[in-house]
């Protein structure tokens, strides 16, 4: 993956999100050892700093452990949780999104809830 400087995304998010990524690709696994700041520094050319900074982020949400002297590992349970996070994440932007436009469109709450039973059976 190739980090995008011209995002508005932090350069420390995407390598959390990378990482997040790379766990739920299998490409890392529970209690698996995780690339330390300086390998992510080399393989992005970014600061080690700013890689550290994505290492933390995991750190403190759970999804990573240090082991002192050994690293970072992935946490066991840590791809449900990125999967949970997510899902929740999307869904909630979603109906926010669709709650929003069925108002503009005067669509009631029961008109929407039909609608999405409807999409739901394949309608």
């Amino acid at each position: 993956m190739n980090l995008n400087a011209e995002s508005s995304t932090p350069i420390y998010i995407q390598i959390a999100e990378w990482i997040e990524n790379e766990i739920l690709a299998d490409r890392l696994i529970s209690d698996g050892k995780v690339y330390s700041q300086y390998q992510l520094a080399e393989m992005f050319n970014i600061n080690p700093a700013t890689a550290g900074k994505g290492l933390t982020i995991l750190l403190e949400n759970n999804i990573l452990y240090k082991k002192r002297g050994l690293g970072m590992f992935v946490l066991e349970g840590a791809k449900e949780q990125i999967v949970k996070k997510r899902r929740d994440e999307k869904l909630t932007i979603l109906a926010r999104d669709i709650v929003m436009e069925s108002k503009r469109l005067f669509v009631s709450d029961e008109e929407l809830i039909e609608l999405i039973r409807k999409v739901q059976k394949g309608g």
